[in-house]
């Protein structure tokens, strides 16, 4: 149809986005004209607002929207507060919280401390008394203690009381996905103490499940391979990084023929953009501090090339990273199986995804805890494959969770 006085109109249009009346941000446009069979078309481009300028929104906080596939949709509270400490990145270990020196775990403090001057013999910071040599950490700064602080060396009742999401859930799966394994778990560590104490009971496990072959290096044998650091950079990776204040925890799967590493929390930059640069801004600096004080971290750029580099000089595989707005996933393959293994896998979701459509199109009043025990999964498990299928456009929610209905979409 074309639009008549194209100039007026994308003038009101980019007024409108640059004027900061209607929208909470200054929104840059570029508006451009175009003539099709004596039409005038207007075009206009509206560039991606990097994650320190989320979220966006229309007159309320409210009208948050988040692009899923070919549609928008309204953004919960959850994913609006995301947004709010991914644009305060650097900030949020940084709080001071109530806490003191005495709500920290004193056999950390020893440990950590030995671990420090075995790192660091000469490093005048071990003459220091304890409150000394944590002030120096960022672990207090004027007498309480930081979240930084108190996530690696609080007790363990200060830390379900403030930050009760801090766990790292590790599991190990006889198996290549939870339907194959004969159990859905073989080991599990969910560990309730701080994140010091947690890296090196995770680690522990995660070393012996790294094949390590015979090798001498400078006469010695060589136990510390870069595939094995490479792994153990995963784990500092998901440790400094990730959003302890996010309602997910971070996990850690082993699966037969992979290593899986999720992180809450998206990463500062696209990847392309950290592995060009080498770029680093850990999501939580005092935590990246304290690690690396110990060489336990590195100190120059982001880990990620270690990663990457470490586990294809062994396996001659390269690491998978991918993630979203509110998290990212690191996958290590051990095997050239891992293809497979992801079109097996995702052939039994698409199954599932089918079999939830089925049940929804006999009965499109059931909620999702009718669904779950219809089809013998858990909530959880219902709601990824229902969120799946609203973003694949199959079907919507009409009116509420109780006595709303689904509706089927073509």
């Amino acid at each position: 149809m074309g639009v008549t006085n194209p100039e007026k109109i994308a003038e009101d249009f980019t007024t409108v986005l640059r004027n900061g009346n209607k929208f909470n941000k200054r929104i840059d446009v570029t508006s451009k004209k175009y003539d099709f069979d004596s039409k005038k078309v207007l075009a206009f481009y509206i560039p991606k607002k990097s994650s320190g300028d989320k979220p966006v929104y229309f007159n309320s906080i409210k009208n948050t929207f988040i692009r899923t596939a070919s549609g928008d949709q309204r953004a919960t509270q959850e994913e609006t507060d995301t947004f709010f400490r991914t644009a305060s990145f650097e900030e949020k270990d940084k709080e001071l919280t109530k806490y003191t020196i005495n709500d920290l775990d004193e056999e950390t403090i020893i440990k950590y401390r030995s671990y420090f001057a075995q790192m660091n013999p000469g490093h005048r910071y071990n003459a220091l008394g304890n409150k000394e040599f944590l002030q120096k950490l960022s672990v207090i700064i004027d007498d309480r203690v930081t979240h930084g602080g108190l996530l690696v060396f609080g007790n363990e009742d200060s830390l379900i009381r403030e930050i009760p999401h801090h766990k790292i859930e590790y599991l190990e799966i006889a198996g290549i996905s939870y339907e194959d394994a004969p159990t859905r778990y073989s080991v599990r560590l969910t560990s309730e103490t701080n994140l010091f104490t947690a890296f090196f009971d995770i680690y522990e496990r995660l070393s012996k499940k790294i094949d390590v072959p015979f090798r001498l290096k400078a006469g010695f044998r060589d136990d510390d391979p870069p595939h094995l650091q490479a792994i153990r950079e995963a784990l500092v990776n998901l440790v400094m990084h990730t959003d302890y204040f996010s309602q997910a925890n971070p996990r850690i799967r082993v699966f037969s023929n992979r290593f899986e590493f999720f992180n809450p929390g998206a990463l500062p930059k696209d990847i392309e953009f950290i592995l060009k640069e080498d770029f680093s801004l850990p999501r939580n600096p005092i935590i990246a501090k304290i690690f690396r004080f110990v060489k336990l971290a590195e100190n120059i750029g982001s880990g990620f090339h270690k990663m990457i580099n470490g586990w294809n000089s062994h396996y001659h595989l390269k690491p998978l990273i991918e993630g979203d707005f509110d998290f990212y996933k690191i996958t290590f393959p051990t095997t050239t199986t891992q293809k497979t293994t992801q079109k097996t896998t995702q052939k039994k979701l698409y199954d599932r995804e089918k079999e939830i459509l089925g049940i929804i199109e006999n009965n499109p009043y059931l909620n999702m805890e009718e669904i779950a025990r219809v089809i013998g999964l858990s909530r959880v498990g219902v709601k990824y494959h229902i969120d799946k299928l609203k973003v694949k456009g199959k079907i919507k929610r009409e009116g509420s969770k109780k006595k709303g209905k689904w509706v089927m979409q073509k």
